[in-house]
Protein backbone atom coordinates (compact mmCIF):
# COMPACT_ATOMS: atom_id res chain seq x y z
CA UNK A 1 0.00 0.00 0.00
CA UNK A 2 1.56 3.36 -1.22
CA UNK A 3 1.43 6.33 1.49
CA UNK A 4 2.59 9.46 0.44
CA UNK A 5 4.44 11.36 3.22
CA UNK A 6 4.82 15.38 4.20
CA UNK A 7 7.57 16.34 6.34
CA UNK A 8 7.58 20.15 7.83
CA UNK A 9 10.29 22.28 9.33
CA UNK A 10 12.28 20.14 11.16
CA UNK A 11 11.20 17.13 10.94
CA UNK A 12 12.80 16.92 7.18
CA UNK A 13 16.13 17.18 9.08
CA UNK A 14 17.73 14.30 7.20
CA UNK A 15 14.58 13.13 5.31
CA UNK A 16 12.60 13.90 1.87
CA UNK A 17 10.25 16.69 1.98
CA UNK A 18 7.84 14.37 0.56
CA UNK A 19 8.02 10.73 0.07
CA UNK A 20 6.48 8.03 -0.54
CA UNK A 21 5.93 4.98 1.54
CA UNK A 22 4.96 1.71 0.85
CA UNK A 23 3.57 -0.21 3.31
CA UNK A 24 1.95 -4.18 4.87
CA UNK A 25 -1.95 -3.69 4.37
CA UNK A 26 -4.11 -2.15 7.31
CA UNK A 27 -1.04 0.33 8.76
CA UNK A 28 -1.64 3.31 11.12
CA UNK A 29 0.21 6.39 10.97
CA UNK A 30 2.27 4.78 14.31
CA UNK A 31 3.99 2.89 11.30
CA UNK A 32 4.64 5.95 9.60
CA UNK A 33 6.73 7.32 12.40
CA UNK A 34 8.01 4.06 13.04
CA UNK A 35 9.53 3.74 9.42
CA UNK A 36 10.68 7.68 9.94
CA UNK A 37 12.50 7.26 12.55
CA UNK A 38 10.21 10.45 13.92
CA UNK A 39 8.87 10.44 18.02
CA UNK A 40 5.00 11.07 18.66
CA UNK A 41 6.61 13.62 20.91
CA UNK A 42 8.23 15.21 17.91
CA UNK A 43 4.82 15.79 16.17
CA UNK A 44 2.43 18.53 16.95
CA UNK A 45 0.00 18.88 14.48
CA UNK A 46 -1.15 15.59 12.28
CA UNK A 47 -2.35 15.69 8.89
CA UNK A 48 -4.40 13.03 6.74
CA UNK A 49 -5.54 14.25 3.69
CA UNK A 50 -5.86 18.20 4.68
CA UNK A 51 -7.82 16.88 8.00
CA UNK A 52 -6.83 16.55 11.49
CA UNK A 53 -5.51 13.15 12.39
CA UNK A 54 -4.94 11.00 15.22
CA UNK A 55 -1.55 8.44 15.76
CA UNK A 56 -3.60 5.23 15.64
CA UNK A 57 -5.63 6.01 12.56
CA UNK A 58 -5.58 3.47 10.26
CA UNK A 59 -4.30 4.46 6.38
CA UNK A 60 -5.91 3.59 3.37
CA UNK A 61 -4.15 3.26 -0.26
CA UNK A 62 -2.98 6.59 -1.33
CA UNK A 63 -3.40 8.57 2.00
CA UNK A 64 -1.35 12.05 1.94
CA UNK A 65 -0.50 12.26 5.93
CA UNK A 66 1.23 15.81 6.98
CA UNK A 67 3.46 15.79 10.09
CA UNK A 68 4.65 19.26 11.66
CA UNK A 69 6.85 19.74 14.63
CA UNK A 70 6.26 22.27 17.48
CA UNK A 71 6.61 25.51 16.73
CA UNK A 72 8.17 28.07 18.77
CA UNK A 73 8.79 31.76 18.86
CA UNK A 74 6.94 35.22 18.06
Amino acid sequence: MDIKVRLFATLREGRSKELMLQLEETPSVEKVLTELEIDERDVAILLINGRDGAIDQILTEGDVVSLFPPVGGG
